[in-house]
């Protein structure tokens, strides 16, 4: 093994023991890169100011006005109350009588939130308010409540259901032929999966917390959902539907004159808020500021992200990985899924190991006659499997907005995540090579 392979290595461990112990993937990233050059013999400024920067600002570059659209919508969702409507109108209709149906309640939640558009990370501070009343009043250990939100929030909606408009299912559009419903009967096959795994999990795990009495316990102070839980008025569910509606029909429809783009797709998100709840809105310029702001954390940790592993792509260690995984054995896409699951893991990001992958081997297999809808999916699929490693910046980010540890909860993101959205890749694959050879 050549040293440079073992700087990728340490420097990945570098990058999880670093962020398992608090600190920022801001601030972890350089240094890693630096860990990166020096294992690999190359020159610490050119690397950091070359391939790092270079990642950065490319990323940036492609991205930053749809996650700015994504932000800015997901908050006027928010602000108007309308997010709300929708967890209200699903509680409604599945009920609260049992552990069961709540768990299932928080997950289709979080699912018709992010399917509709909204950012996860707008996604998590929606849905804690609303779920700790419910989790308090089924004595429901507060725990199990990331595994209900992050199978709703994450997987199926972020890379396998046709027509998301998750980051993760638009990046590949980006660069090559494809469109956010591409392969879509590869992408429910896998979702099936999650969905078959994640329900036994949650009866598993509500027998074994029933065995271990556990019981709620109210949260300390400062706790996103610790006070009471939002009230006044909201608009009706029905209404409340339209703006997520606008979203899908203009991401993944053509309609005259208007261009079929997640940033166009996402501003008439936002301009069908505005319309629709205009009364709802305390300070329409705070709802657009703060939505605004909340683009920073998420584009600048995953560009962070990309910077390093554009780094790690440009190490010889990289080439001898990437030579061994297309020199797999079998179908292409075989070591596509594998690429991109080691890239997401590196980089503790779906986003950012899906774009590095794009840059750096997509075209080998575009040259090889892979159909490119073939590559979208898998690809997009592949990215959200082993990228919640706890050094992740959204796993850091809801761990500490729910009030939970890694030590205590992060087991149910790797089984309903990772081990779930790894079940669904590997039944996916062989119907996507039936389909598209």
């Amino acid at each position: 093994m050549s040293w440079s392979v073992i700087g990728i290595i340490f420097s990945l461990a570098f990058i999880v023991v670093l962020a398992l112990r608090g600190w920022h993937i801001i601030v972890i990233a350089p240094l890693a890169v630096v860990i990166v050059s020096i294992l690999s013999q190359m020159n610490i400024m050119e690397t950091m100011t070359g391939p790092y920067m270079k990642g950065f600002t490319n990323y940036a570059g492609k991205f930053y006005l749809i996650f700015l659209a994504g932000s800015l919508f997901g908050k006027f969702m928010e602000d108007g109350q309308a997010a709300r409507s929708i967890a209200d109108g699903i509680l409604k209709v599945i009920g609260r009588e049992s552990p069961m149906r709540v768990m299932l309640a928080v997950s289709i939640i979080s699912f018709c939130l992010t399917y509709g558009g909204v950012s996860l990370f707008v996604v998590i501070f929606a849905v804690i308010p609303i779920s700790r009343p419910l989790f308090k009043e089924m004595n429901l250990p507060w725990h199990l409540w990331l595994a209900a939100n992050i199978f709703g929030a994450a997987s199926i909606t972020m890379t396998m259901m046709p027509g998301t408009p998750q980051i993760q299912n638009i990046i590949p559009t980006k660069y090559m032929a494809s469109t956010t419903y591409s392969a879509p009967l590869v992408g429910l096959t896998g979702a099936v999966v999650v969905i078959i795994f994640n329900i036994f999990y949650f009866r598993y795990i509500l027998r074994k917390s029933k065995e271990r009495g556990e019981t709620y316990e109210d949260p300390p102070a400062g706790v996103l959902g610790a006070g009471a839980p939002a009230s006044g008025p909201m608009p009706n569910v029905f209404l409340s539907l339209v703006p997520p509606i606008v979203v899908l029909i203009l991401l993944n429809f053509d309609i005259p004159y208007i261009k079929r783009d997640a940033v166009v797709a996402l501003v008439g998100g936002v301009l069908a808020c505005i319309i629709l709840f205009w009364k709802y809105y305390a300070n329409i310029v705070d709802t657009l500021s703060k939505g605004a702001l909340n683009t920073v954390v998420p584009i600048v940790n995953t560009c962070a992200d990309v910077g390093y592993g554009m780094a790690v792509a440009a190490t010889t260690g990289f080439k001898l990985i990437s030579s061994w995984l297309l020199a797999i054995p079998g179908h292409p896409v075989i070591s596509l899924a594998i690429a991109t699951n080691i890239m997401a893991a590196i980089t503790g990001s779906a986003s950012g190991g899906l774009g590095i992958i794009m840059e750096t081997l997509v075209p080998k297999y575009l040259a090889m006659g892979v159909s490119p809808d073939l590559i979208h999916r898998i690809a997009a699929m592949a990215s959200g499997g082993f990228d919640a490693m706890p050094h992740n910046g959204v796993v850091i980010t809801t761990l500490a907005v729910a009030g939970l540890t890694h030590k205590n909860a992060y087991k149910h993101l790797f089984f309903g995540h990772v081990v779930a959205d790894t079940l669904g890749l590997i039944a996916a694959i062989p119907v996507g090579i039936w389909i598209y050879g």
